[in-house]
């Protein structure tokens, strides 16, 4: 079914940023997801605006999740609030 690459950016730690020293990401399997989640990550992907400005705050994180359909990436950047707990999970911290 393929793989969801998560990066937690933003923050008040710039997670993301080139001058970061903090990254913080994962990986997951998309049929490691229930069905539930699964049609959670579909929704975001079927339509990202919807979620464009809605829920972030003054130095809150956003996501930028990644999948790759029929061999192109496809990326969106959504506040941290419409991302499924599944995927924040996922999500590990370290020092680059």
């Amino acid at each position: 079914m393929g793989t969801l690459k998560i990066e937690k950016i933003g923050g008040m730690g710039s997670y993301g940023s080139p001058r970061s020293h903090l990254k913080s990401d994962g990986e997951l399997s998309v049929s490691a997801l229930s069905t539930g989640d699964q049609a959670a990550v579909e929704a975001l992907f079927s339509n990202p605006g919807v979620h464009k400005g809605s829920g972030q705050v003054a130095d809150g994180h956003a996501y930028r999740i990644t999948r790759s359909v029929n061999g192109k990436d496809q990326t969106i950047e959504i506040p941290e609030a419409a991302v499924p707990p599944a995927l924040k999970a996922c999500v590990k911290d370290r020092l680059i």
